[in-house]
């Protein structure tokens, strides 16, 4: 075991990341510094800041902060220019946040002069390596410590026991049972994982969900909303401007009320399991297609299929880590280039689970022109007989490849 000085440990609060600030001052015998990232996960932070100073933390070494418009802004918004969902289904919301946990964690660390920081995540989840990898990429020499895959206490009873015998806080709902799912949640989506939902045949209870009401409950009426764009981001909502943290905000509360945005996924893990999971993405389902209809309007056809190729090798690389990777900031530089057309309105309607487009325009970058589309009289903007030429160029190499097969029989 390498002899560690100071560690910053990404810090919840809850039981597991509790136990290891503990543990990691009684096995590494080191400083430790707190990091609580508030994502807008709803959830009161400050009890994280007394927890801490209960373990001998001190105040200074103590950070909670507000980075919701941050994840939004610099995380979540490029990821979705991408359209981006993985395996056809999920959009990523563990995914993208972890990049931003490590960054700041990795400035923490230089900031108060920590040799190594650590997470609380699993050795087999996805998290340890989307942390370590960031990790790496913004401090190569930096010491990860991941007390998961080095201690024995590899159940929750051994967390709880060991809790008790450190006089470790534990809350009412952890002692009772609690949540029986391992859950993740911040402004673009709330994950659950775990217990019941280790069947996969086993439908998901309706008092799991916490975001949205079921499709059956949500309002008879739908309702509209007009969504304007400007650089392939959302910067208003029925003509009011808002922040991007805001937008998120908004269209989760929108996308909720109306039964939109949940999913039952099984995935496949990265260390090569299948997991099953269910989460809740009310904002990011409405956004996803709210882009993409704007961009039918404003990208050239090429450029949106190009877009549509790269999608699912952008998506692993999140997925799988590689946020802070060359290749993903690379292929990052062709996607916001392709979005400075990416201007104008959508206007969708909301209905129980359902994301309907019911319009969208650009009044600066639309290619979409009415006089070559109509089905009426075109004043001749639309030479009709040139398709004849395109399709005969376009068949002659199955014309050529028939007759040889036409020979050889």
């Amino acid at each position: 075991m390498s002899e560690i000085n100071k560690a910053v440990l990404a810090y919840s609060g809850g039981l597991d990341t509790s136990v290891i600030l503990k543990w990691l001052q009684d096995t590494y015998r080191c400083e430790v510094v707190t990091f609580t990232a508030d994502l807008g996960q709803g959830e009161e932070l400050e009890p994280a800041r007394k927890k801490a100073l209960q373990f001998g933390i001190e105040p200074e070494q103590i950070f909670i902060e507000d980075l919701r418009e941050e994840f939004v802004r610099d995380f979540v918004f490029p990821m979705f220019r991408c359209n981006t969902i993985y395996e056809g289904e999920y959009l990523l919301g563990t995914s993208i946040a972890r990049p931003l946990i490590a960054k700041r964690q990795i400035e923490i660390a230089r900031e108060t002069g920590a040799d190594a920081v650590s997470h609380g995540a699993t050795g087999k989840g996805n998290d340890q390596v989307r942390f370590e990898l960031g990790y790496y990429a913004l401090e190569p020499n930096i010491k990860v410590i991941a007390p998961w895959r080095e201690w024995d206490l590899l159940s929750r009873e051994k967390l709880m026991a060991y809790a008790e015998q450190h006089g470790i806080p534990v809350d009412m709902k952890h002692k009772q049972g609690g949540s029986p799912y391992s859950m993740d949640a911040n402004l673009l989506h709330i994950s659950y994982e775990g217990r019941h939902l280790e069947d996969p045949a086993a439908e998901a209870e309706e008092s799991m969900w916490r975001w949205t009401v079921s499709p059956e409950a949500a309002p008879d009426a739908a309702e509209y909303l007009d969504i304007k764009f400007r650089n392939g981001d959302i910067v208003a909502l029925n003509g009011t401007p808002l922040t991007p943290a805001q937008v998120l905000t908004r269209l989760n509360e929108l996308g909720g009320k109306h039964g939109i945005g949940r999913l039952d996924l099984v995935e496949n893990r990265y260390v090569g399991m299948k997991s099953r999971g269910c989460y809740e993405t009310p904002g990011g389902t409405i956004m996803l297609r709210a882009h993409r209809a704007i961009e039918s309007v404003c990208l050239d056809r090429e450029v949106a299929h190009l877009k549509d190729d790269l999608m699912p090798r952008y998506a692993s690389l999140i997925y799988n880590g590689y946020w802070w990777a060359p290749e993903r900031r690379a292929l990052q530089v062709l996607i916001d280039h392709t979005q400075q057309v990416v201007n104008g309105w959508v206007r969708v309607k909301l209905y129980k689970g359902n994301v309907i487009v019911v319009g969208r325009d650009s009044r600066t970058d639309s290619l979409f022109d009415p006089t070559i589309a109509t089905f009426e009289d075109d004043a001749g903007a639309y030479d009709q007989a040139d398709a004849g030429g395109f399709i005969k160029l376009n068949a002659l190499r199955l014309r050529i490849a028939a007759n040889l097969r036409r020979r050889k029989r």
